[in-house]
């Protein structure tokens, strides 16, 4: 498109230059095989045609709503009432900026008629777009907008662009593989799925599964671990009927065999794009890694910008990437040259320091890769084991951890530096390489790294725990892996990121009693751990729910499915069995 250099700064394209004016409620637009979705319009209250911004997702467009706006305006993410599913953007924003803002649903959501978006569905984005694109209200450029759902669904859209789609900002856009969403095939149990689901309608006896469908449902209600979660098992037993999403997950726990090629159809994406998400994005899991994964996969489009945030509990609704926004959509729907193309493709919030790092590269290109080695009595090391000598001790440490119907305390091992020297920065992917022994034939490794200073140097999402005597602790973040699959597809591996393709046919049970090597990719970061401070690992099998009655007292920090046995784990160190934290340390620490 043509670009108009405007003389204007950013902080007067940041002044409204309209008010707002509804343009419809629940407009029904029919797609190309007749069904229809359900739309809200918001727009600038005068004449004219202008770019408009398109907000597809699952989350019901009433939480969108005026209604909301008034009840519930401007509230933390970690409000006690702020409204989970309001992560359109904001539409008076919009509006009085000159652009339409469009809220949709997909099909089988809300008021958008029945069916199914995965497989009737896929070019509803295109037909909505070229629907959006041919009103009088519109200048013809169309972008589109949001987080969670509807950052996934402007991936989607990407794959198979309408010609009007001029640019996409999917903030945390969400998974596209089960290695995204349950890391190393842990199950976890997401939001809210367990407050209302001993509550059914129908009984499952109305359901119709395939055999394929019918055998997977009855493994799962064989499975012990799930029986011991009463909640869980109702979910399953039901067939579906309540959360079909998490019943999916629990009876078809594993990826599908064509995991590659849906990675490899990314790489064709042109449509400019600007995504992004916060350190702590749904706990690490969905949004943290789906962000990194498309960036990663995505390799030929030359219009491609990244930011970090520090915290990912944003405002409800979504409002806390408004000045970035704009002066993306209005470079590439209003032509204004609002310098955010001359800018560094990547810009990442440095926890610690508390500044942000630009930089054109991720993984940094001046990261020196460092392995930081588990040593008896709690201790973490630089320096490699000496070679036929006595440095280090060859019995393995253990702890023993009993299931949640036995016990709600969790056991670990846990790994301390020395104090750091100086100030010392990683920024990048993580991963953990140790090996161990167990008395089942699996378990869950859960693996947190953790800063352990004389003082709280960063807000962090989790409360400060106290540590050692007059020390605070905060975790930094987290890695998972089941032990039955823990195969490394080497060829999607990368350093830092061991890749876990969790399909049927490569996992495999452990051998009771054998030593086996894990490979656990952590979720990346970017922290400055400060002079004097400590660096923790720490190696446990299970969590617990933080409410009552298996309910997690925090929707975005969601527990995980555990193992019904009592197992023995031991974990091996030394000159034979050289376990290690492998860290991207950045060798100049942002100040």
């Amino acid at each position: 498109m043509n670009q108009e250099i405007s003389e204007l700064t950013n902080k007067e394209l940041s002044q409204p230059q309209y008010s707002m004016k509804i343009g419809g409620i629940d407009v029904m637009v029919p797609m190309r095989d007749g069904t229809r979705l359900a739309i809200d319009i918001y727009r600038p209250d005068a004449e004219g045609k202008f770019p408009a911004l398109l907000s597809l997702g699952t989350h019901n467009k009433v939480m969108q709503s005026p209604t909301i706006w008034e009840a519930c305006r401007n509230q933390p993410g970690d409000s006690a009432i702020a409204p989970p599913g309001a992560r359109a953007g904001d539409s008076k924003f919009w509006a009085t900026r000159g652009y339409v803002h469009v809220i949709a649903n997909i099909r089988g959501v809300g008021n958008s008629d029945d069916g199914d978006p995965g497989k009737d569905g896929k070019f509803d984005a295109y037909d909505l777009i070229e629907w959006m694109a041919a009103q009088p209200w519109c200048d013809g450029n169309v972008g589109m907008t949001g987080m969670s759902s509807y950052g996934r669904q402007q991936m989607l859209a990407a794959r198979n662009p309408s010609p009007h789609l001029k640019a996409i900002f999917p903030y945390s856009p969400g998974h596209m593989l089960k290695n995204q969403v349950y890391p190393g095939g842990v199950l976890h149990c997401e939001h809210y799925q367990s407050i209302c689901s001993h509550v059914t309608g129908k009984a499952y006896k109305d359901v119709e599964l395939t055999p394929e469908e019918e055998q997977l449902w009855e493994e799962a209600l064989a499975n012990p671990d799930f029986r011991m979660y009463a909640h869980i098992y109702n979910i399953v037993e039901r067939k579906g009927q309540h959360n079909k999403r998490f019943y999916n997950a629990m009876t078809n726990p594993y990826e599908s065999e064509d995991y590659g090629s849906r990675l490899d159809d990314l790489k064709d994406i042109k449509v400019p794009m600007y995504t992004g998400t916060g350190w702590y994005g749904y706990t690490y899991k969905t949004h943290l890694q789906g962000m990194f994964n498309y960036w990663r996969y995505i390799t030929d489009n030359p219009n491609m910008k990244m930011v970090m945030t520090p915290l990912a509990r944003d405002r409800r609704p979504w409002i806390g990437m408004n000045d970035e926004l704009l002066r993306w959509f209005d470079y590439w729907l209003k032509g204004v040259d609002t310098g955010i193309m001359d800018e560094p493709p990547i810009k990442l919030f440095v926890n610690g320091a508390n500044k942000y790092r630009y930089t054109d590269q991720w993984p940094l290109k001046e990261t020196q890769w460092t392995k930081l080695y588990l040593d008896s009595w709690e201790k973490l090391r630089w320096n490699e084991f000496v070679p036929g000598s006595n440095d280090g001790i060859e019995q393995p440490d253990a702890f023993l951890q009993m299931p949640l119907n036995l016990t709600s305390k969790v056991q670990k091992l846990r790994y301390v530096t020395d104090p750091l020297p100086d100030d010392l920065e990683i920024t990048g992917p993580i991963s953990f390489h140790f090996w161990a022994e167990i008395d089942q034939d699996d378990t869950n490794w859960i693996i947190t790294i953790k800063d352990l200073g004389p003082d709280v140097a960063v807000e962090r999402t989790k409360k400060t725990q106290p540590g050692w005597p007059d020390l605070f602790e905060q975790e930094i973040t987290r890695g998972w892996l089941k032990a039955s699959h823990r195969y490394v597809d080497e060829e999607r591996s990368r350093t830092g990121q061991p890749f876990h393709p969790l399909t049927r046919s490569k996992q495999e049970k452990v051998a009771p009693g054998e030593v086996v090597k894990y490979d656990v990719e952590i979720m990346p970061t970017s922290t400055v751990f400060k002079q004097n401070h400590r660096i923790v690992v720490e190696i446990s099998a299970m969590d617990v729910p933080s409410g009552g009655n298996g309910i997690s007292a925090n929707q975005s920090q969601p527990y995980h499915v555990c193992s019904s046995k009592t197992t023995v784990h031991k974990v091996y160190r030394g000159q034979q069995y050289p376990s290690h934290l492998l860290l991207p340390v950045i060798p100049d620490p942002i100040k």
